[in-house]
């Protein structure tokens, strides 16, 4: 039951997330950036002081702030223990892109605790297979069984899928649509699938601009070694940390496709 009062509470801000947009008749006068912190309590501190109200129901104007929206695909895993700690030490919320089979892979434990702390949770089908290659029949499987073990795990009904290797087209576009399933892609790939290297990851992901959708994956350690620093420096800029949806001050449409709000025809 707490469960899914709390995913109740989760969707209503969702679906109840304003937009607004303003404007400044002359350029901002830049402040100066304050150093990157590098001791872990301070930077803390510094996130629950410009997020005060994690893990509770939140209204986020991303028009008018800085916010980023982190994602983690194919979990859970071994490590997603380890970054759900980081997350929750930090008041940091991300949207988790889950594989049904690893839900189902005695991880279950690990959603509960993202609904919890106020993620959210988006499809990635059941076995991470290229959905263009794929009959329409076991596209919807992947999807709808993916579904189905997360409802059962959590009571959350997901608004959002994103296609394993970003392999989507207009007949996956519309089998997403009847499933009642925004696509959402990225604007910000950090190539910790490859590139296994906590440095090389923290540093393109915290050269994100705002607005940005940033891809990591929660099963390499090296790309759970990485969030951190990467909290660490995109805090610096004053940026906020925000779901998907929150990203976008609404719950995006099912069947469309979704890349970042630095992309105006997104907004």
């Amino acid at each position: 039951m707490a469960a899914r009062t709390a995913v109740a509470a989760l969707t209503m801000a969702a679906l109840t997330l304003g937009a607004g947009c303003g404007t400044r008749s002359t350029p901002p006068v830049a402040a100066p950036r304050p150093p990157v912190v590098a001791d872990p309590g301070v930077l803390a501190r510094r996130l629950a002081a410009v997020q005060p109200d994690w893990p509770a129901r939140r209204v986020v104007d991303c028009r008018r702030r800085k916010c980023v929206a982190l994602t983690f695909d194919d979990g859970p895993g071994p490590y997603t223990g380890k970054l759900l700690d980081l997350l929750r030490d930090r008041h940091v919320r991300a949207t988790f892109f889950v594989l049904g089979e690893m839900v189902a892979a005695d991880h279950a434990g690990f959603l509960r605790r993202m609904v919890e702390d106020g993620h959210e949770l988006g499809n990635h089908t059941w076995s991470h297979p290229p959905l263009t290659a794929m009959s329409d029949e076991r596209l919807r499987s992947e999807l709808a069984d993916t579904e189905a073990v997360v409802q059962r795990t959590t009571g959350v009904r997901m608004r959002l899928m994103r296609p394993p290797y970003g392999a989507t087209d207009a007949r996956v576009a519309e089998q997403a649509r009847l499933e009642g399933l925004a696509q959402i892609l990225w604007s910000v790939d950090t190539l910790d699938w490859r590139d296994r290297d906590p440095g090389i990851v923290a540093r393109r992901a915290g050269a994100a601009p705002p607005g940005s959708i940033v891809l990591m994956h929660d099963i390499h350690p090296t790309s759970v070694a990485a969030v951190p620093r990467v909290l660490d420096t995109l805090a610096s800029k004053g940026y906020r940390f925000v779901t998907v949806s929150e990203l976008y001050g609404r719950a995006p449409l099912p069947g469309r496709t979704y890349t970042g709000v630095e992309n105006p025809k997104e907004r």
